[in-house]
């Protein structure tokens, strides 16, 4: 299934026969570094990547893009495991492995970005996952310098509520929010991973405030919801793909410190712009 061990032992840049030119990528602190010998390719991460790029920035990890024509659909799920130091990733459209002492890796796949795209989700839901951070599937903006998530079901209100942000509130994501621990609690951070609204987020951060959980309604007001309710919603919502019994409780206790430190409440909501009014 998987040829490509012997590529990642030998990513070392002085010892490849091809030059390979990179675009490093930077979403929530941890810039990954794109190699390519394709110049379109290389341009096509820029575009799609933009305020993200970050040259200076050192990467985390470096991954090699093997481009190759498309073969199978991106319609089955992703899988990720792990053999010793190496993870391995595969969907149809796409197969790649890193090593978790090098961070070197390597990513075959077709000249397109949805490929790409979610290479670097999973990279980064396995490197936000050993630190106690996660990605959830949710909207978040920034307003008054504070950071507000927005989850729910497909259809319960996330895009509706980035798209109804005031002036004064900066959208993160519409689609896949970004969480990530420090010495004050927890911040979220903007992504590129555009949802329904097609535009990425902006390449910002704050400290998180409150998450609420999305229910249409007839009026605007804020529930209270327990613990344990507002993690078995977030569990819900989280995107994890690796098939790692280690990592899976790893990924559980740190959703159950988050909901013990950050602030989780019901969000029933009128689909207009009023319902930011509580959102303060």
């Amino acid at each position: 299934m998987f040829a490509m061990s012997a590529a990642v032992r030998g990513l070392d840049a002085n010892n490849r026969s091809d030059v390979r030119a990179g675009v490093t990528v930077d979403i929530g602190g941890i810039p990954i570094l794109l190699r390519s010998s394709d110049a379109d390719f290389r341009s096509m991460i820029e575009q799609r990547y933009s305020s993200f790029v970050n040259p200076a920035a050192l990467p985390a990890y470096t991954f090699d893009i093997d481009l190759r024509s498309a073969s199978h659909g991106s319609d089955d799920d992703a899988i990720a495991f792990t053999r010793g130091s190496t993870w391995f990733v595969q969907r149809g459209d796409f197969q790649a492995e890193w090593d978790v002492r090098s961070r070197h890796g390597v990513v075959r796949q077709s000249a397109n970005p949805y490929s790409l795209d979610t290479v670097l989700r999973i990279t980064h839901s396995l490197a936000l996952a050993a630190e106690g951070g996660f990605l959830l599937h949710a909207a978040s903006a920034v307003r008054n310098g504070l950071a507000f998530v927005f989850a729910g079901v497909s259809g319960a209100g996330k895009t509706t509520m980035s798209r109804l942000a005031p002036p004064d509130a900066t959208v993160l994501t519409d689609e896949i929010s970004y969480f990530r621990r420090d010495e004050h609690g927890y911040r979220a951070y903007g992504t590129p991973f555009a949802g329904e609204l097609a535009r990425i987020g902006a390449n910002v951060s704050a400290p998180i405030e409150t998450v609420f959980l999305l229910e249409k309604g007839p009026e605007n007001r804020i529930e209270a919801v327990s613990e344990i309710t507002a993690a078995r919603a977030l569990l819900r919502h989280l995107l994890f793909f690796a098939n790692d019994g280690e990592l899976v409780t790893h990924v559980f206790d740190s959703v159950l410190n988050f909901v013990r430190h950050v602030h989780v409440a019901k969000l029933i909501f009128t689909p207009d712009a009023r319902a930011w009014e509580l959102v303060r």
